[in-house]
């Protein structure tokens, strides 16, 4: 599937050139005629670039990693960089500076440029429907498979818009360029779910379980693991002013439906470590449910089809890279991983004292494996390799944001996939957008939230052990752990008095935490659960006597659950978009 997309984007590359503000009037552009583009060659290459147009990005404005929204902005990391300046516009995300929709940078840049780039893949997504649907199953047999990976892709980019902005205009291929300026972004909260949930009901109609060769692509069990994310999401209702104000029990159990497909089906699992997650050799892996697929001086890009979106997160002061340290992971998100006697979470003190080198040792505090997969510590193997324990010397900033490192980003420089571009790095590894572990997760929620935690007792701890697993990795040169690595499962009535209903969704919270650090999903998870406010306010009061950069930081409960609708889309729209609630 890689090689598919690398072929035919270069034949492609000139006819989806989009403006900053155009984007909406998306039409190929160039010598090729309408007559070209309709044969079943043309339209199967339309479906192919548009894979490539959902990693079409840079670390300026992703739509891959959401490491800027969804991590930067939770209690999971500080921005990091140079200084309080350096990309401004994510120090205002991470204190919530967000006054009005016109002080956060360029209309390219950020989460502006962030709403262009997705509304350009979802314009590429709706020009291969259009082709696609003006032949016969006779021309092009696959056609009905790449219809439904278009509604795939293109509600991949839905979902990513929503769960960003809210309020957002929705069209499809049948929406012609003159009535697509026509389109508001006033439709309801609930009814707009169901067209990000219609794309993908009809790519479950249309694809195949698998298709073998070809692992990059959408099939039937990815597209209802990512039904079930849309209808978690969807389950939690919300009012105009964003509060959750209840639990859609019919969502849920479709959730519970759709999730015990994918894990009945045999086809994915757990990988044996959790560090094969991140790792270079082993993209695809039975936990991959659906990849962002990248590659490596593949001769149509520079440096070939990389991804840059985390190329501002290494670091500046190691010997093998120089710039930028950003995604700097908090004292608050490694102090989580701290477990108590009885190897569970601390829930209720677990950010009371701040986790020190000098108590990340061997003989040191209990922690959960997972602290040394996702955070950079003083003197344990950096990325697995024990010839290279982190330094606070390559801290850039360590007066501000120093005191660990950013791991699960990151490959080694002497890795294949590892490649520099200027003064940025990119990597050939595999972006995972939905792996196994997090079905399991939303099984165990929607189960919980249903009332039958006992049902998501076996699934959070099958995560939990695959992490109490994965220690080999991480070991010394001496072959000891670097950290003291205590974690075991919940067991009712022997270490945790009972597993009811408030218990196990607590469980389940810290889990997907613990489980997702720095990954992304953080800050839409509190939102959803509605819990935003009080988690990042708590979080804040703390971290400011900590790091003093956070003094003035405050989130803005009824406002700061989403972004601003981009102003210039505004201005181009001739007032049609309305803005969001809290901003002018």
């Amino acid at each position: 599937m890689k090689q598919n997309i690398l072929k035919f984007l270069l034949a492609t590359a000139i006819l989806f050139s989009v403006g900053c503000k155009k984007y909406l009037d998306y039409q190929p552009q160039g010598a090729l005629s309408a007559s070209t583009l309709s044969t079943p060659e043309a339209a199967d290459g339309l479906a192919t670039a548009a894979y490539a147009s959902i990693s079409n990005d840079w670390w300026d404005a992703p739509i891959t990693s959401m490491w800027e929204y969804g991590s930067v902005r939770s209690d999971d990391a500080y921005k990091g960089g140079g200084d309080i300046s350096d990309q401004q516009q994510m120090d205002k995300y991470e204190q919530f500076y967000l006054v009005n929709a016109s002080n956060n940078g360029a209309a390219n840049f950020g989460f502006p440029g962030t709403w262009i780039r997705a509304y350009a893949a979802i314009g590429r997504a709706n020009v291969a429907l259009r082709a696609l649907n003006g032949l016969t199953d006779a021309q092009l047999p696959k056609r009905k498979i790449r219809i439904g990976e278009m509604h795939f892709l293109r509600g991949h980019m839905y979902f990513l818009l929503k769960v960003m902005f809210r309020n957002i205009p929705w069209f499809d291929e049948t929406t012609s360029n003159d009535d697509i300026l026509k389109v508001a972004n006033s439709l309801a909260n609930d009814p707009l779910w169901e067209k990000v949930a219609g794309d993908f009901q009809e790519a479950i109609k249309d694809l195949p379980i698998s298709q073998p060769g070809e692992p990059g692509r959408a099939n039937q069990l990815s597209a209802k693991a990512y039904l079930a994310k849309v209808r978690l999401y969807q389950a939690y209702t919300q009012d105009e002013s964003y509060n959750v104000t209840g639990i859609d029990a019919t969502k849920m159990q479709e959730v519970i439906s759709l999730t015990n497909d994918v894990i009945s089906s045999g086809t994915y699992a757990l990988n044996s470590d959790f560090a094969f997650n991140f790792l270079d050799g082993h993209d695809n892996s039975p936990e991959s449910i659906f990849a962002i697929q990248y590659s490596i001086n593949d001769g149509t890009v520079i440096g070939g089809r990389l991804n840059m979106s985390t190329s501002l997160n290494y670091f500046a002061g190691a010997q093998q890279y120089g710039c930028c340290a950003f995604h700097v992971p908090s004292q608050n998100l490694v102090n989580a991983y701290g477990t108590d006697v009885n190897g569970l979470p601390k829930f209720a003190t677990f950010n009371d004292i701040a986790l020190t080198d000098a108590d990340l040792t061997t003989n040191g505090v209990t922690v959960d494996p997972r602290l040394d997969h996702t955070v950079g510590i003083q003197g344990h193997p950096f990325k697995y390799n024990p010839n290279l324990p982190y330094d606070h010397s390559w801290e850039r900033l360590a007066g501000v944001y120093g005191g660990f490192g950013n791991m699960k980003d990151l490959q080694l420089a002497t890795c294949a996939c590892f490649k520099k571009l200027g003064p940025f790095y990119g990597t050939s590894v595999n972006m995972d957008i939905i792996r196994y572990a997090d079905v399991l997760l939303m099984n165990a929620e929607a189960q919980i939230q249903t009332g039958n935690p006992a049902a998501a007792l076996p699934l959070i701890n099958q995560v939990r052990t695959r992490a109490a697993n994965s220690t080999e990795l991480l070991k010394k040169l001496d072959g000891t752990n670097p950290s003291n690595y205590k974690l075991s499962t919940y067991q009712p009535g022997v270490n945790i008095p009972a597993w009811d209903q408030a218990t196990a969704f607590k469980a389940l919270q810290w889990e997907r935490r613990l489980e997702f650090a720095t990954e992304s999903p953080r800050f839409f998870d509190l939102v959803r659960w509605g819990i935003a406010a009080e988690t990042l306010n708590a979080y804040f009061a703390k971290e400011k006597v900590r790091h003093p950069f956070l003094q003035n930081a405050q989130f803005t409960k009824n406002q700061h659950e989403y972004f601003p609708i981009p102003q210039d889309q505004i201005v181009f729209t001739n007032g049609l978009y309305k803005q969001n609630k809290g901003y002018n």
